[in-house]
């Protein structure tokens, strides 16, 4: 699997496991611990998909098995930021730590930017994390332009990773050029649309091509615009597949073919108006 270097000088995966819309349980523990074991060393939950806890104890038995060292993970988990205030999100930090069950992580995200500019404390809090040696990153999650330009007016840690959706309906064009601008390494959530774009008949065309499947020509097109992607699988079989999509290259063409699919089409909150109601 490929890695890309953050501004900070840390590595991060490629492609990760995301676990979006997975509620706790011994499954989803499982799943992550299958995840692992399968070759993912990214693994990205967030406070508000309330399944911290799971994610965690599949983490610690990876670990406690032996299938791989702490080190060797990326762990990712976001704020989210819904009124908080700076001292509040330091503890919202502690708490996804006690229920993952872990003594940092690699990254923490500021979750959406509202409506208010409250990500401001927010993410002067995640410096405060990182300065005082708590967590290896931090980073922000939704942000269009201008919440990154007024983010960065007042910011003294240029962010890691914008965590963005992206896929071939919204490929955020000014939204990553800006982020390559300021070193901002882009990540893609929900990268197959909740699995609506597997029925695009360009996506199926090229899969028959490369004898791959529809997800995996997705999540190379993710690689190959230097984009980071954490797709969902609870099936052991499609996490292998998701992770085999450094074997092959799309053309030229093919990019900017699967570019003009974009037509602002969203499967999650559009930023400008979510205010976490």
């Amino acid at each position: 699997m490929g890695n890309v270097t953050l501004n900070n000088g840390l590595e991060m995966p490629l492609v990760g496991y995301g676990v979006f819309r997975v509620p706790e349980g011994d499954d989803l523990a499982e799943a992550v611990k299958t995840a692992i074991t399968k070759g993912y060393r990214s693994i990205d939950t967030a406070q508000v998909y309330r399944n911290e806890e799971s994610v965690g104890r599949g983490i610690r038995a990876a670990i406690e098995e032996g299938l791989v060292t702490r080190e060797e993970l990326f762990i990712t988990s976001k704020v989210w930021n819904d009124a908080l205030s700076y001292e509040e999100t330091l503890a919202a930090y502690e708490s996804s730590l006690e229920k993952i069950g872990l003594d940092y992580l690699d990254l923490y995200l500021v979750h959406w930017p509202g409506i208010d500019d409250n990500y401001i404390d927010v993410y002067k809090a995640l410096e405060k994390i990182y300065r005082d040696g708590r967590v290896r990153s931090i980073g922000v999650s939704n942000f269009h332009v201008h919440h990154l330009e007024t983010l960065l007016k007042e910011a003294t840690v240029i962010p890691v990773i914008n965590q963005i959706e992206f896929h071939p309906h919204l490929t955020q064009k000014e939204v990553r050029a800006y982020c390559e601008d300021k070193g901002i390494q882009v990540e893609a959530w929900s990268p197959l649309m909740n699995g609506s774009l597997l029925e695009e008949a360009l996506i199926q065309e090229l899969a028959a091509k490369y004898g791959k499947t529809p997800a995996q020509i997705v999540l190379r097109y993710d690689v190959q615009h230097h984009v980071v992607t954490i797709p969902k699988t609870m099936t052991p079989t499609r996490m292998v597949e998701n992770l085999e999509v450094f074997d092959f290259v799309l053309t030229e063409e093919e990019m900017a073919q699967l570019d003009a699919l974009n037509d602002g089409r969203r499967c999650g909150p559009d930023p400008e108006k979510f205010n976490f109601k």
